[in-house]
């Protein structure tokens, strides 16, 4: 009799270690598993929350089969303590093993509400905007212009209240390519979710600033931003000139950031570049003067600000030393800051015989061999010039 308890025991016990091992199997690959998302969403984790709290707004969400398995999950992988307040984007059939990941991994929110302080070559804007999870593209959903130098300020909305204070909202300083030293510290001194100043004497060097898209944080350094930007412009100039093409009629990584400022204020069109620049590594070639308006108008601003108005002939005949149209060879120094593209131009321009170029009405320009077929460049655009003035 007792054997046979101890026998029928003993395939209880059995048949119940199965039933757990296939209940932790089966629990495993529901963890594992794709999740029942169709599409993805935005995940908002307030500040305190616990993974209980996060299952059931997953639970509410459909983005979890089982917030029991979600939360057991979270412990035997040791990540309960590690959640994170923010927002961020679970893609669509994430697994609940991915979720945790996601939540927990740390890091700056990577979807929800992000403002841009946009710094721009003639005015300044502070944009929020709204990461739509589905298409992972931002929409606008507010914007003024904050009381900085060259700005009509307008009011603050609502919006930029809302959003400045929350614990999810992202925040990013974005140079736009041709700005001058002088305009983007007077712009950071308005932005105001930054700390710290930049004195007159702190002014770094024209052209050493990196125009690019940086993100920031409540409360960041003004002076650790302009120390990134600075360190992102010599780690570019460095690499370009590393890459540089040979027999050029640039001696220094110096000059190649002069000659692409130049680049950056003549063109804004991308492919044009490395044709602007063909043209001025041709005249520096030949011992032509440059001969560029923007050169001028930096030596009459000093980057401080915009011109406004057309260059007077006392300013094309005047001695200063960023006159190209007096003085031979390259500015002292940078006009601006260069992006990018404008420093590899610089540095490996087209191969052209091209000495002129003058705006053509597309936005772009007419490129030119010889002076004859300059000037009937030239007078072409001066009819798109008086077509536009009499309209």
């Amino acid at each position: 009799m007792w054997r046979a308890i101890a026998s029928n025991a003993l395939t209880l016990l059995i048949v119940a270690l199965v039933m757990v091992a296939g209940a932790i199997a089966w629990g495993k690959a529901q963890f594992t598993a794709q999740g029942p998302l169709d599409s993805a969403i935005c995940l908002r984790v307030a500040p305190g929350s616990t993974m209980t709290r996060v299952s059931k707004q997953l639970e509410g969400l459909d983005a979890v089969s089982s917030g029991m398995i979600f939360r057991l999950g979270a412990d035997y992988t040791e990540k309960v303590s590690q959640l994170k307040a923010g927002a961020f984007l679970v893609p669509e059939n994430a697994s609940m093993e991915e979720i945790i990941d996601i939540v927990t991994r740390g890091g700056a929110s990577t979807c929800g509400t992000e403002v841009v302080y946009r710094i721009g070559v003639t005015r300044t804007d502070v944009l929020v905007r709204e990461l739509d999870p589905v298409t992972q593209s931002y929409m606008k959903v507010a914007e003024y212009f904050p009381d900085v130098t060259g700005n009509d300020a307008t009011e603050v909305p609502e919006k930029y209240t809302q959003v400045r204070g929350a614990n999810d909202t992202r925040y990013r300083i974005s140079v736009a390519e041709g700005t001058t030293v002088w305009r983007i510290v007077e712009s950071l001194k308005g932005v105001d979710f930054l700390t710290g100043s930049i004195e007159e004497s702190e002014m770094p060097p024209e052209g050493t600033l990196a125009p690019d898209s940086y993100e920031v944080s409540v409360a960041s350094d003004v002076d650790d931003l302009i120390a990134r930007m600075t360190e992102a412009q010599t780690q570019r100039v460095a690499d370009v000139w590393a890459q540089r093409a040979d027999d050029l009629p640039i001696s220094t990584p110096q000059e190649a950031l002069v000659l692409a400022s130049i680049i950056e204020k003549e063109t804004g069109v991308p492919n044009e570049r490395r044709q602007v620049a063909s043209v001025f590594v041709n005249r520096l070639n030949q011992g032509m003067r440059l001969q560029t308006d923007p050169t001028v108008v930096y030596g009459v601003t000093n980057g401080n600000g915009v011109l406004g108005r057309g260059l007077r002939q006392s300013e094309l005949q005047s001695k200063s030393p960023y006159n190209t149209y007096v003085v031979e060879g390259l500015p002292p120094g940078p006009i601006a800051n260069p992006g990018l593209a404008s420093l590899q131009a610089a540095v490996d321009p087209d191969e052209t015989p091209y000495i002129f170029f003058v705006a053509d009405g597309t936005g772009g320009h007419a490129f030119a061999v010889s002076l004859a077929d300059h000037n009937a460049n030239v007078a072409k655009w001066r009819d798109i010039e008086a077509q536009r003035t009499s309209q």
